[in-house]
C-alpha cells in the first residue's frame, strides 16, 4: 500500500509566508503612524507661529442679551445667525486663551493705546468704550493726552451699528477698543499684565429700567457678575488702579426727599436695575474696606446728547415725531406731570474727568490692603428738572414737526416720576458746575441726529446755523 504524501514542509512555508505578511504589515503601520504623527505636528507648530504673530483681538462678546454700556430699541431676541456667532466667539476665544493667547500685534496696539502722551499723563481703561458716556469720555481724556485703551462687548441691546460707529471715530482718534465681555477674567487678566493702568473709568453696563422686567439676568450678570469680575483683576493688579465706575441717580428710587443728596435713604430701589447699582455700591465698599482700592461711584442723571442712547425717550421721541408715529408721554397716578433732570452729555464728561483727577491712589498691593483707600459717591446732574411735556415741545420746535402726543398713566415698570440732583459735594470736591440748559442740549442733539441719520432735508434749518457739532464729540467735550 503507498504512503501518503508528506505536506508537513508545504504546511511549515504557508505559515512562515503569513509570519512574513504579518510583520511587514505591522511594519508599514508603525511607518504610516510616525510619518503622521510628525505632519500633524509640524501643521500644529506652523499653525502656532502663525496664530502668534498675527493673532487679532480676543472675541469673547457672546452674551446674547447683556453687558456693553448702554441700552435701546432694537434687536432684542437672540437668532439662530448670532447664536451660530456667538458660538463661533465662545469656542475662538477658547482656543485663543488656551493655545496662543494674544500675538506681539494685537499686544502692540493695547499698549499703543493706553500709552500716555503727556508728563504724568494717565493710563486708563474706560469699559462700555463704545458706549454713550464711554465714547465721549475716551475722545476727551486722549484729547488732553491721557493713554485710554477701551473695553466693550458689542451686544445688541441697542443698535450694534452705533456703536461700531462710535468705535469708528474711536479708531480715528487712536483709540483702541478691546472687544471683550467683562465677565471674562483671562482677557481682563491679559491686558493688566500688558498695561499698568493708572485708572479704570468702569462705565459698561446693562442699562434701562423698563428692559430688566423682559431680561433680568442680564443685569445680573454685567452689573454684578461684571463688576466684582473687575475688581477681582484689579484688585491682584500691581500697581492697583484707581476706580471710578458708574453708578446711577436710580438708586435714589422712591425717596422723595428733594432734590436728590448723596446722603438721602437708597435702600428702597424701584426697578432691578437701581437695585443691581445699589449693590455695586456696596460691592464697592467692600472692595474698598478689604482690599484696598480706591472707589469713586457717580449717580448719572438722565444723560443725553449727540451720539446718545436710542432707548432714552428725547432720542425715540425725535425718531417717532420725524416719522410721523404717535408718541407716548407720562403723567403720574395722581395727575402729575413726569420730569427728569436732564443732564448734558458734556457736563457728564467734566465731571468723569474731575473724578479721575482728584481719585487717590489705592493702598493695596497684590491683592492685600496696606492702609485706608478713597471711597466716594458723587451726583452728576443738572439740577433743574424739566418736564416731559416741555421735552416734547423744544423738540417740536426743532424739527417743525408736531408730535401726535397719547398721555397715559406711567405704568408700574421701574420708572420713578421725578428726579432732581444735588450736586453740591461734587461741586466742593471737583468743581462740578453744569452749564447747559435743555434747549440748547436738545439743538444740539437735534444737529447730531439729522445729520448721522440724514434727515436734514426735514428739520428747520435754524439748528443748522450755529458752529458748534457733535459730529465728533472730541471737538466739544
Amino acid at each position: 500500500m503507498a504512503s501518503p504524501p508528506d505536506t508537513s514542509k508545504t504546511t511549515k512555508l504557508e505559515r512562515y509566508n503569513s509570519y512574513l505578511r504579518r510583520v511587514n504589515t505591522t511594519k508599514l503601520l508603525t511607518a504610516t503612524s510616525k510619518l503622521l504623527f510628525r505632519a500633524t505636528l509640524l501643521a500644529a507648530i506652523v499653525l502656532l507661529f502663525y496664530f502668534t504673530i498675527y493673532y487679532p483681538p480676543l472675541y469673547s462678546s457672546f452674551d446674547l442679551n447683556s453687558t456693553g454700556n448702554t441700552a435701546a430699541a432694537g434687536s432684542r431676541n437672540a437668532n439662530p445667525h448670532r447664536l451660530l456667532h456667538a458660538t463661533a466667539a465662545v469656542g475662538h476665544s477658547f482656543l485663543s486663551s488656551a493655545l496662543y493667547g494674544p500675538g506681539v500685534s494685537w499686544e502692540k496696539q493695547v499698549r499703543h493705546s493706553a500709552t500716555p502722551r503727556r508728563v504724568n499723563g494717565f493710563s486708563v481703561l474706560v469699559t462700555g468704550a463704545a458706549g454713550f458716556v464711554g465714547t465721549h469720555c475716551s475722545l476727551a481724556l486722549k484729547k488732553r493726552g491721557d493713554g485710554v485703551l477701551g473695553l466693550d462687548n458689542f451686544n445688541s441691546y441697542y443698535d450694534p451699528n452705533l456703536k461700531r460707529a462710535r468705535q469708528s471715530l474711536l479708531q480715528k482718534h487712536q483709540i483702541f477698543v478691546v472687544e471683550a465681555d467683562l465677565n471674562d477674567g483671562a482677557i481682563l487678566s491679559k491686558l493688566f499684565d500688558i498695561v499698568p493702568f493708572t485708572h479704570v473709568l468702569h462705565l459698561a453696563a446693562q442699562a434701562g429700567v423698563r428692559y430688566a422686567m423682559q431680561n433680568p439676568q442680564s443685569y445680573v450678570a454685567s452689573n454684578i457678575a461684571g463688576f466684582v469680575n473687575l475688581l477681582e483683576v484689579a484688585k491682584s493688579a500691581d500697581p492697583q488702579p484707581a476706580i471710578v465706575w458708574a453708578s446711577s441717580s436710580s438708586v435714589y428710587g422712591l425717596n422723595t426727599d428733594n432734590p436728590f443728596s448723596e446722603s438721602h435713604r437708597t435702600d428702597r430701589p424701584a426697578s432691578l436695575y437701581a437695585a443691581t447699582k445699589k449693590a455695586g455700591e456696596g460691592i464697592a465698599h467692600t472692595y474698598n474696606h478689604i482690599y484696598g482700592l480706591s472707589l469713586t461711584g457717580l449717580r448719572f442723571f438722565t444723560v443725553y446728547g449727540p451720539w446718545g442712547r436710542p432707548d432714552m425717550a428725547y432720542f425715540f421721541f425725535t425718531k417717532d415725531i420725524l416719522q410721523g408715529k404717535p408718541i407716548s408721554v407720562y403723567k403720574t397716578a395722581d395727575g402729575k406731570e413726569v420730569a427728569r433732570d436732564f443732564t448734558y452729555i458734556d457736563d457728564v464728561v467734566k465731571g468723569c474727568v474731575g473724578a479721575l483727577d482728584t481719585a487717590e491712589k489705592s493702598t493695596g498691593s497684590g491683592g492685600k490692603k496696606r492702609g485706608p483707600a478713597q471711597l466716594r459717591v458723587y451726583n452728576l446732574g443738572n439740577t433743574s428738572p424739566v418736564g416731559v411735556g416741555k421735552l416734547v415741545g423744544i423738540l417740536e420746535g426743532l424739527l417743525g414737526v408736531k408730535a401726535k402726543k397719547h398721555v397715559i398713566t406711567m405704568p408700574r415698570n421701574g420708572d420713578v416720576p421725578f428726579t432732581h440732583a444735588n450736586v453740591s459735594l461734587a461741586y466742593k470736591d471737583f468743581g462740578y458746575k453744569p452749564t447747559t440748559d435743555l434747549a440748547t442740549g436738545l439743538r444740539k442733539f437735534v444737529k447730531w441726529y439729522v445729520g448721522y441719520y440724514g434727515v436734514q432735508s426735514r428739520v428747520k434749518k435754524e439748528i443748522h446755523t450755529g458752529t458748534d457739532t457733535n459730529s465728533d464729540p472730541s471737538s466739544a467735550s
